[in-house]
């Protein structure tokens, strides 16, 4: 592997060429700000000592060509990490001073004096981040993360501390310490495997090849599809590694029966691709194409013994009972299902309109949940994070859904006009809102520390910010700010019209600015506003009972 200088858009860069492979080229994705260049055909990272520190770590066997085209030892004194950008004297002096490391489980905590370099190479430990009330770094216990952090700080670890076990939340409500010796096995409600276990490589290594294996960052835990197979096959390795085995089940509903999944028949078929095509072709939203996906993949696969296009009304209608009689699916889902089977039947195989012989359910009348003033004041107080509080306050201050928040472009905010366009929003509507110029003025903030490319919010990678990522911003914001209603990022949006009917804004024009096809929809926020209550006087207080 060599490293070179050079100029690339406007700027000095460090070149890193290497035979193609996979495992390098993902280790050096792991430095701040590494890209991959057409132009040089190569990958290059930042013009910074922090970087090329980096770089010599992971890559030892690394050399350095110098002016003179001259290859150099990484290690020598003449090597770019003596001639890149170092900081301050004031950084260098205060790069000697004492780091204390301890390890919790899977998490490592960092103790140090603020300098500029340490935390740039923090930093690019991915998912690192600063504890501001215990005023240290947290990194992942994962990979090569502590052999990294002994390998740079070297002499000036004064401590460094492995703890035993590590406290974990087993549920929403329930703590629970796991030791390094110990495997807790929770089998959830939804059918699923919740694995909790200390730093293992050779668990972890097996867990990650568990199809649709995930990470559970508030549980601090790994999620698999449960399976008698993958079940015996985690006990058998815990088993091996001395681990003591814990299994437990949450309490589940006897009488409603499970989605039939790929591990429960021999033959389980995908969702035909003719059907997917044709959505596709209508312009369908990927979030409808994925309902109708799902649901019509249940639906072949609960009559999987037969071929799709033999099935008939009486087995369709026999599906639709099962789904309301033992899968105990809300009426939503019932609705979805139906229209995915008449979708395909109708559209895709151009068959006549049918209506089958069982009632669509009644729509169910629920009030959505809204957050008062005070508590909206309190969860945006809680959320520290700059981009989170921009995220949470455009939610709540233009009545956004989740799926507009994550498509919001740099473009779609006019500051002149003082309005928000959410384009394609549902239905392929598009429309304006409101920019609030408390809003606009975080908005300022938060561009000048993130720098967003393309979408207003962005990802590490920078794609479109993550939907479920907002939702668990607005879960500890939530949980921070001691608020106990069950709210959900949607619930901003209840608030935004609520707030604004009680302010006397006009119904038609809060129905304007959510995007409602129909008044009827928007007249719901008449049913939850309490404005006025504080006027009417309940009868009992004319009796006298007392």
């Amino acid at each position: 592997m060599n490293a070179s200088k050079i100029f690339h858009q406007n700027e000095y860069r460090i070149k890193v060429d290497f035979s193609y492979d996979a495992i390098t080229t993902e280790k050096l994705k792991q430095i701040p700000d590494a890209k991959w260049s057409k132009t040089n055909n190569a990958w290059h990272i930042p013009y910074h000592k922090s970087a090329f520190d980096m770089l010599q770590l992971m890559f030892p066997e690394l050399e350095y060509i110098n002016k003179n085209s001259t290859l150099k030892s990484a290690n020598s004194d003449s090597t770019i990490s003596s001639l890149v950008e170092s900081g301050s004297s004031k950084s260098r002096i205060s790069i000697h001073k004492a780091v204390s490391i301890a390890v919790y489980g899977k998490s490592i905590a960092i103790k140090l004096p603020k300098n500029e370099l340490d935390t740039q190479f923090i930093l690019g430990l991915r998912y690192s981040r600063w504890d501001k009330k215990q005023y240290r770094w947290i990194v992942p216990n994962y990979k090569s993360n502590l052999d990294l952090l002994k390998n740079y700080f070297k002499e000036r670890i004064t401590e460094l501390v492995i703890h035993e076990e590590s406290e974990t939340n087993i549920c929403s409500d329930t703590k629970r310490k796991i030791g390094a010796d110990e495997f807790v096995i929770i089998k959830t409600k939804a059918g699923r495997l919740k694995l909790f276990f200390g730093f293992n490589r050779d668990l972890t290594k097996a867990v990650r090849t568990i199809p649709y294996c995930n990470w559970n960052a508030y549980s601090k835990c790994w999620s698999v599809p449960f399976a008698e197979k993958f079940l015996n096959e985690l006990k058998i390795i815990a088993t091996f590694q001395n681990l003591s085995i814990t299994y437990e089940e949450e309490e589940q509903d006897k009488s409603r029966v499970s989605r039939i999944s790929k591990f429960d028949i021999p033959n389980y078929r995908k969702c035909p691709e003719e059907f997917i095509l044709k959505l596709k072709e209508l312009r369908y939203s990927e979030r409808t194409i994925l309902v109708y996906k799902n649901s019509f993949e249940e639906f072949v696969n609960y009559h999987h013994e037969f071929a799709i296009d033999t099935i008939n009304e009486s087995m369709i209608t026999a599906y639709l009972r099962y789904l309301v009689i033992e899968r105990k699916i809300s009426s939503s889902y019932q609705n979805q299902a139906i229209n995915a089977i008449k979708f395909y039947y109708e559209r895709v195989l151009g068959g006549p309109q049918k209506c089958y012989l069982i009632d669509r359910p009644k729509e169910e009348k629920t009030l959505p949940i809204v957050l008062n003033e005070k508590e909206i004041t309190d969860l945006l107080k809680a959320t520290v994070n700059i981009k989170h509080k921009a995220i949470l306050m455009l939610s709540y201050s233009a009545g956004l859904r989740l799926s507009e928040l994550v498509n919001v472009k740099l473009k779609d905010i006019d500051s002149e006009r003082m309005q928000i366009r959410i384009a394609q929003a549902k239905g392929k509507k598009d429309r304006y809102s409101i920019l609030s110029p408390n809003l606009l003025n975080v908005l300022r903030i938060y561009f000048k520390s993130y720098k967003p490319k393309m979408w207003l919010f962005e990802g590490q990678k920078g794609d479109q910010y993550a939907a479920r990522s907002i939702q668990l911003i607005m879960k500890e914001s939530t949980k921070k700010a001691g608020i106990k209603k069950k709210v959900s990022v949607h619930s901003l949006r209840h608030s935004f019209a609520t707030h604004l009917l009680e302010g006397g804004t006009d119904l038609r024009y809060i129905q304007s600015l959510l995007g409602h096809e129909s008044s009827k929809t928007t007249e719901i926020y008449t049913h939850i506003t309490t404005k006025g209550f504080d006027q009417i006087k309940s009868p009992i207080d004319k009796l006298d009972i007392f």
